[in-house]
């Protein structure tokens, strides 16, 4: 790398800030906005997104993302800290396209393909070496430092062989290509879990519907229960900030809470401290917030499956382990995310900036129960899903690992190309 010409990264790219909008401007539907907080490592998280007007589409049309544009978080904590975004880079693929992206960071796109390759460039740019240089130019509080774009185009940007660029960028998208089918696979699934429920729930399409009466507008067999008489629950580990650590016992928490309900992988946090038996998660684990700082309740009452870590793992003080007396975790799990039972537990929640359930408020709520033998019927058809879920996952932290490990051994030469 040491032969290749340098070139200040300013001169081989355009530098596009991200929009600043003001909270009056967006919309309930429209132009989906991309913000930092939709920018993980693990990619894209866009269960939670904000909305422009069509209306304001060519008044911002130089926000628009294409396909490889390259994404930099510019504000955010410093690279010391635990989940770190500033500095964050992240490619736009075909799932963002068309998104107009915030303000907090800036996209950057090259000005000529057949001089500097922009996916060589998004790969370029999760690079230890770049990545390094530009954290380490930020300014600022550790919890809200900002990366100033003069810094980021100041860069002595080494230039291979546009041969060469192209080979690299070619190798690494495959693993990326992978990735993005596994994750559209998620997608569907999840999608098809959802119109399970309500074909049988909802609809009350359920296996031998035409045979069942139905009483005072219930199926005959099922039943209204409190939900004390249904689960019981256990509370998640208070902690300091002394017990976060990079290496240590996973600790799930808010931030793996997905807007309305799923989970969010990648958000964990590493935990040294101890924590009793029942504070313990496995796989499928059923897990609820308790806390939430959105306005729309967006976390608080919503619920997630644990996946498989295959280590062992723990919880915040923000969520309760719920525990079935009868009921599958599966069944209670579908019924609180597809069924809108959670929408009915969010408004429990009281406080000002930020909000607490108490979980005692929700255990005199009623909760409709199919009979047993639909219920056995339907956790079958779930687990199916969700096992294919898990290991749509897996393969792509598996293939997120391959990439990552192989990235900096062509980037330094290390691997000739």
């Amino acid at each position: 790398m040491s032969e290749w010409k340098k070139v200040k990264l300013g001169e081989l790219c355009d530098f596009i800030n991200g929009g600043a909008w003001s909270d009056k401007e967006y919309a309930s539907e429209g132009i989906p906005v991309l913000k930092v907080t939709n920018c993980k490592n693990s990619g894209f998280a866009l269960e939670d997104l904000s909305y422009l007007p069509y209306s304001l589409q060519q008044k911002y049309s130089q926000n628009e993302l294409r396909l490889h544009d390259v994404i930099i978080a510019t504000v955010g904590s410093h690279p010391n800290l635990v989940n770190s975004s500033a500095g964050r880079s992240i490619i736009v693929n075909s799932l963002v396209i068309g998104f107009y992206l915030n303000q907090n960071a800036v996209c950057i796109r090259t000005k000529d393909s057949n001089i500097f390759n922009q996916l060589y460039f998004g790969y370029y740019s999760k690079y230890y070496i770049f990545q390094n240089y530009i954290q380490m130019r930020g300014k600022g509080a550790a919890n809200q430092m900002r990366i100033a774009i003069s810094a980021i185009k100041d860069y002595p940007m080494p230039l291979p062989p546009i041969e060469e660029q192209n080979y690299i960028a070619t190798i690494l998208s495959r693993y990326d290509s992978l990735i993005e089918n596994y994750q559209k696979q998620i997608k569907l699934l999840e999608e098809a879990a959802q119109r399970l429920y309500k074909e049988w729930f909802v609809d009350l399409h359920f296996p031998g519907h035409e045979n069942t009466k139905i009483v005072d507008g219930v199926p005959e067999g099922w039943e209204k229960k409190k939900l004390y008489k249904i689960f019981t629950y256990v509370r998640g580990k208070s902690y300091t900030s002394k017990e976060l650590a990079n290496e240590g016992t996973i600790m799930v928490n808010l931030k793996n809470i997905q807007a309305f309900g799923g989970y969010n992988r990648d958000a964990e946090k590493r935990y040294i401290g101890s924590y009793k038996d029942d504070q313990n998660l496995n796989k499928g684990d059923l897990v609820m917030g308790v806390t939430d700082m959105t306005q729309e309740r967006r976390l608080v009452g919503h619920v997630a499956l644990i996946p498989d870590f295959n280590e062992s793992a723990t919880f915040s003080m923000d969520l309760i382990k719920i525990l079935p007396i009868e009921l599958s975790k599966t069944f209670l799990y579908c019924t609180m995310r597809f069924g809108g039972f959670s929408k009915m537990i969010s408004p429990l929640a009281n406080g000002v900036n930020v909000l607490h359930l108490k979980p005692e408020a929700m255990m005199g709520l009623e909760m409709l129960l199919p009979a047993k033998e639909i219920i056995k019927q339907f956790d079958n058809y779930f687990n199916n899903i969700f096992d294919k879920i898990l290991n749509s996952q897996s393969q792509i932290r598996l293939l997120t690992e391959a990439r990552d490990r192989l990235l900096p051994k062509l980037m330094s030469g290390e691997i000739a190309v």
